[in-house]
């Protein structure tokens, strides 16, 4: 347990659970909705939050999560409102994002690209204690919502017109998920990365569905799925000199191969029970009488 003494690692452990918390929490809602792409845009956008945090001497990740919720809850207004096709305003969100946090680093005194590199790709070594502080306050805001209106945001996810006629506030409801998603990103960037956070936001979802049949099920198997990989790639970076977002994503792109494998036969293996289960079902019906049985010649 090497790995447990430097203070940095006893960090970067820390922020590397919650993020495998948070992540796949908010991403089951995303991949309900088959808004995959949208932690991208928000990350794109949250680069400026970043920028200007450097610009103004304040905290990025603070400053981020004020940018990103302000860019999540404009691309949903968009969304729901705007005559604007969504792939034209996720590369808004995508270019302005980018050229604006580049722009405002590199504008800012004590900023550089190599400060930019590290929100991008992730810097375990890098997280500070106001850092952990920032990242705890914010992921209890994302667990408290995912799963203490998991009912309501499930209802909106699954069908919004069903939702709208139970009576659950949709607007408000949509709003929020763009927040929280927004939120995790600002989470995650210190682990993960900006520019990858979405995957983990995603694949550990799209994993955790090849053996579940159920919502339930999906969500508690990715947050496992997403604590694993996160906790993993955290350990191996500090033996092997690697980025620690591409180690984690990777990770949780191998587990879904091997869950895919895996749930492949038993798919089959299913399909050719319930075949069975039917045909014998069919054989203890009775045949049913035809009209021309009774009909003397």
């Amino acid at each position: 347990m090497e790995f447990l003494e430097p203070a940095f690692m006893q960090r970067a452990l820390l922020a590397a659970l919650l993020v495998g918390i948070t992540a796949p929490a908010v991403g089951v809602y995303l991949v309900q909705r088959r808004q995959a792409l949208m932690g991208d845009g928000i990350g794109h956008v949250a680069m400026t939050g970043v920028g200007l945090g450097f610009l103004l001497n304040s905290s990025p990740v603070w400053m981020a999560t004020l940018v990103a919720v302000a860019g999540s809850v404009a691309m949903e207004l968009i969304r729901a409102y705007g005559k604007t096709r969504g792939d034209l305003t996720l590369a808004l969100l995508f270019y302005g994002g980018m050229a604006g946090g580049v722009l405002l680093i590199n504008l800012s005194p004590t900023g550089s690209n190599a400060n930019l590199t590290s929100y991008l790709f992730g810097s375990l070594s890098t997280v500070s204690p106001e850092d952990i502080t920032a990242i705890s306050v914010l992921a209890a805001f994302v667990v408290l919502v995912t799963i203490g209106l998991r009912r309501q945001l499930f209802a909106v996810s699954q069908d919004e017109e069903f939702a709208r006629v139970t009576g659950l506030p949709v607007r408000a409801l949509n709003l929020l998920i763009a927040v929280t998603a927004a939120v995790t990103v600002t989470v995650a960037m210190r682990v993960v990365g900006l520019l990858l956070v979405s995957a983990l936001m995603v694949v550990p979802v799209a994993a955790a569905q090849q053996l579940s049949k159920s919502f339930r099920a999906t969500f508690v198997g990715a947050v496992v799925i997403g604590v694993v990989v996160a906790l993993s790639g955290t350990v191996t970076t500090y033996y092997v000199e690697a980025p620690p977002g591409a180690t984690i994503v990777l990770y949780a792109i191998g587990i879904f191969i091997v869950l895919t494998l895996l749930a492949t036969p038993l798919a089959k293996r299913r399909a050719r029970a319930a075949e069975a289960a039917a045909r014998a079902c069919d054989a203890k019906v009775p045949a049913t009488r035809r009209p021309t049985d009774d009909v003397k010649v």
